[in-house]
């Protein structure tokens, strides 16, 4: 496709106005600059970029929050036969994917999509975004325990970064503590609190970076906002 065509279609102005915009220099391929007219794009695979900023056509991508329920496998399908996270979601003819992983005992907050270049940006390590994790643990811990979650603690050849560790409730001689980091080592919430000696008995993600997942019901989804879209996609 044509590359005036395509940032026509994205929304960003006339092909005529999309010439002049790529004759100055504000357009990108796949990080170089494009200022030749005429120039073909791959949709499959090119990512184009107006000021530094990714454009897509609209309706091209499909970009989902699901609430995971428990006992279900972050996965596409499994070889064992366990229920998938796909299975809880509505029938589309895209073939998406989930962004990152909740493990099987794990509820949550959890992303999927077919765009693959905003999902390797979601999960990558540099873009330290912050995860918000409620882990209930039997007992409350120490201030020392606390203290030592949040400096950074060795969960097995891997020390973890600071993280924000604060109690939120103590029921029936069990304590919640919202714990936000920005890494994602498997079975991390887990591991960090046994580390201290503490294992965890219910674990929730409610929050991706600046997405929530307010009041969506276990095992429900929707579609991502646009302002949300508009979000994930511009980091």
């Amino acid at each position: 496709m044509r590359l005036n065509k395509f940032m026509a279609m994205a929304g960003v102005d006339s092909r005529r106005k999309c010439d002049e915009i790529i004759a100055s220099g504000r357009v990108r391929i796949n990080a170089r600059v494009v200022k030749k007219l005429g120039t073909q794009v791959d949709l499959s695979k090119d990512l184009v970029t107006v000021d530094n900023k990714p454009i897509r056509i609209k309706g091209e991508y499909i970009y989902i929050m699901l609430n995971k329920p428990v006992g279900t496998v972050t996965t596409v399908s499994d070889p064992q036969g366990r229920k998938t996270v796909m299975d809880c979601l509505p029938q589309t003819k895209k073939r998406i994917y989930p962004i990152g992983r909740l493990d099987f005992n794990t509820s949550g907050l959890l992303l999927f999509t077919n765009d693959g270049d905003t999902a390797q940006k979601l999960i990558h390590p540099s873009f330290e975004l912050e995860k918000t994790y409620l882990a209930t643990v039997s007992g409350e811990l120490s201030k020392d325990k606390v203290e030592q979650l949040q400096n950074g603690v060795d969960i097995g050849g891997f020390v973890t970064s600071k993280a924000k560790v604060k109690l939120k409730n103590i029921q029936h001689g069990q304590a919640t503590y919202e714990v936000v980091i920005h890494e994602g080592k498997n079975r991390q919430i887990r591991r960090m609190f046994e580390a201290v000696g503490s294992k965890v008995v219910v674990l929730k993600r409610i929050s991706f970076g600046k997405l929530e997942l307010g009041d969506l019901p276990i095992g429900h989804s929707r579609n991502l906002t646009e302002e949300e879209i508009k979000y994930i996609t511009s980091l």
